[in-house]
Order: C-alpha cells, then sequence, then structure tokens
C-alpha cells in the first residue's frame, strides 16, 4: 500500500469511530495534526464535494502538495458546503477547492459583488469568521451561462446575453429554479431588457442542472438558449457558444483554494496559487471530458498528467 493510500485509510478508519468507541486497528494519530519530521507545518487532508471536477481538483491540490514534501491524505466526495464547511471546522479536512462566488453567498446570501475581483475582496473576512482563509483564485471558472449553438449564434449575430432580443421570441431550457433566480429569468429581463414582453422568452425546465439532457434539447432545436456551465465537456465536442455577460448578471465563480488558517505556510501559498496562475476554464472543460467522457480516466491521472503539462510536476 502506497503512503498516500495508507493514509486516507487511516483517515476514513479513525472518522468511521465514535467518540466513545477506540478501534483497534485505527492505533494512529489524527491526521489533521502535525506528522513527525513534517517541515511544512500540519499534515494536510484535501476534501472535495461530490461531483468530478470537484475531486479532480482535490487531486490537483493533493498531488502538487505531496510533490513539495507535504503529508498529504484525501477525503474525496463529501458532499455539498453545509458538509464540507463543518468539516474544515472540526479538521476533517482542512483544504478544498472552492467557487469563490457561491463560497461567498453561503455566508452572505445578500452579496452584491460580481466581479472577481470583488467576490475575492469580499471572502477573508467571510471566511475568517469561520478561522479559514483563501488564497489565489484561477482565471478557472465554472458558472452557469447562456449558451447556443454556433449556427444560431452566427444566424443571429449572437456573441452577448443582451444579443437575444434579436432572437426573440425563443425557448430557453434550464433548472427548474431559473425562473426565479436573479440571473435567470429576472435578470434577463431587468439586466438586459430581454423578454420584457410577454411570451418573447418560454422557459422549459429540466432536471439535469445542464446535463446531457439540457445540451440534447439545445443541439436538436427543441430550445434555442439553454443554461449550461462553462466546464461542461459539450461546450466543446458539440461546438456551443457561451455568450458573452457584460453587465456580470452572473457572479463570478472562479476557483480558489480555502483552508484551515492552522495549516497555512508560506510554502503552502506558494504551491497553490502556482496551480492557480495555471489553470483556466478550457483545462477544466478538458479534464472532466478525460474523466468523464469516453476515456474513464481516473481523476488522480488526470491531475497528474495536468500537473506535469503545467510545469508544476517533475516526472
Amino acid at each position: 500500500m502506497t503512503s498516500r493510500a495508507r493514509k486516507t485509510w487511516l483517515t476514513a478508519c479513525l472518522l468511521a469511530v465514535s467518540t466513545t468507541v477506540v478501534l483497534a486497528g485505527c492505533a494512529t494519530a489524527d491526521p489533521t495534526s502535525s506528522g513527525g519530521d513534517a517541515a511544512e507545518g500540519d499534515a494536510i487532508v484535501v476534501g472535495s464535494f461530490a461531483f468530478p471536477e470537484s475531486e479532480i481538483l482535490g487531486e490537483i491540490y493533493a498531488q502538487a502538495l505531496e510533490a513539495e514534501g507535504f503529508d498529504v491524505s484525501t477525503k474525496f466526495n463529501i458532499g455539498p458546503r453545509q458538509q464540507t464547511i463543518p468539516a474544515l471546522q472540526d479538521g476533517s479536512i482542512n483544504l478544498i477547492p472552492e467557487y469563490n462566488g457561491n463560497l461567498l453567498a453561503y455566508y452572505d446570501t445578500a452579496y452584491e459583488e460580481r466581479t472577481t475581483e470583488d467576490v475575492d475582496a469580499a471572502l477573508p473576512d467571510a471566511v475568517g469568521a469561520d478561522d479559514l482563509q483563501v488564497l489565489d483564485s484561477a482565471e478557472a471558472e465554472d458558472k452557469d451561462a447562456y449558451v447556443v449553438t454556433k449556427k444560431t449564434a452566427e444566424d443571429n449575430d449572437l456573441t452577448a446575453i443582451g444579443d437575444l432580443k434579436a432572437l426573440e421570441p425563443f425557448s430557453l431550457a434550464s433548472n427548474p429554479q431559473f425562473g426565479e433566480l436573479g440571473y435567470g429569468i429576472p435578470g434577463l429581463r431587468d439586466v438586459y431588457g430581454v423578454g420584457v414582453e410577454a411570451g418573447q422568452v418560454t422557459f422549459v425546465p429540466y432536471e439535469d442542472f445542464g446535463g446531457p439532457d439540457t445540451v440534447q434539447a439545445l443541439v436538436d432545436g427543441t430550445v434555442q438558449v439553454a443554461d449550461i456551465y462553462t466546464t461542461s465537456p459539450a461546450i466543446k465536442s458539440e461546438d456551443l457558444v457561451v455568450l458573452e455577460d457584460p453587465e456580470n448578471m452572473i457572479s463570478a465563480q472562479n476557483v480558489i483554494p480555502l483552508l484551515s488558517k492552522d495549516i497555512y505556510t508560506d510554502k503552502l501559498a506558494e504551491v497553490l496559487n502556482a496551480i492557480s496562475a495555471k489553470l483556466t476554464t478550457d483545462d477544466l472543460i478538458d479534464l472532466r471530458e478525460r474523466v468523464e467522457g469516453d476515456e474513464k480516466a481516473s481523476a488522480a491521472t488526470a491531475a497528474e498528467e495536468w500537473l506535469t503539462t503545467a510545469g508544476l510536476l517533475d516526472k
């Protein structure tokens, strides 16, 4: 068993016992405490949300840190923020790849920041209340986007969301909540003046949140516009066009490291900030395609090869 595999097993083992029962097979220290002669501070336990992209990002963080001598284990597929934030608070994990806009919304549901710069500026105080901190955000974003086919874009001269006025009337596919969200149908009307008159935008709800059914509806012409996430492999495979959002109606959702303050070191920040400096939205699309597409590469393999190509991992 490799050192990382053993550490991951030990972490799982510790989590499996109750606070009143000692399991003989787990005779080891808390994985969040400083390990032996680790020169870089406490052991790092990297977590992730319960979807492939987050696990890939977690692997990127874990492998890059391990290559620099950190004591690293992983605990992936935890769940939503209602589970990951408490895990950071209780020490079950102490580092996780996050998304800046949604992270800020977790702490302040009425937040008004929209650009990457403004969201990043608001985050330190927000997460600091839980003794957490963020590092540099990446250019890479995974967020809602108004998407059309290339043919629709070319036939109607569409480059930005406001241009959809020229497409009226049209049908729009998205998750059921989109009809009420500020960046959904109401925002389309209030920010961009699209769908102001009744009947100009027909909302068609889909439950897969920009997944295969939504993509298929767009490609086959059932709808003319769809809400699809910017890192969806379908953006490339189906040659789709993401419409620009010059008014920043949709908040920034840049990938950003979130960590417990007690594991911070300058070296750790250097490693993670180097990742953020290289990671792009196109990278996320390619990584997701490798893991979720026909290749079915493991998150670990995709992460390792991205780090190597980016010059962040010597092989």
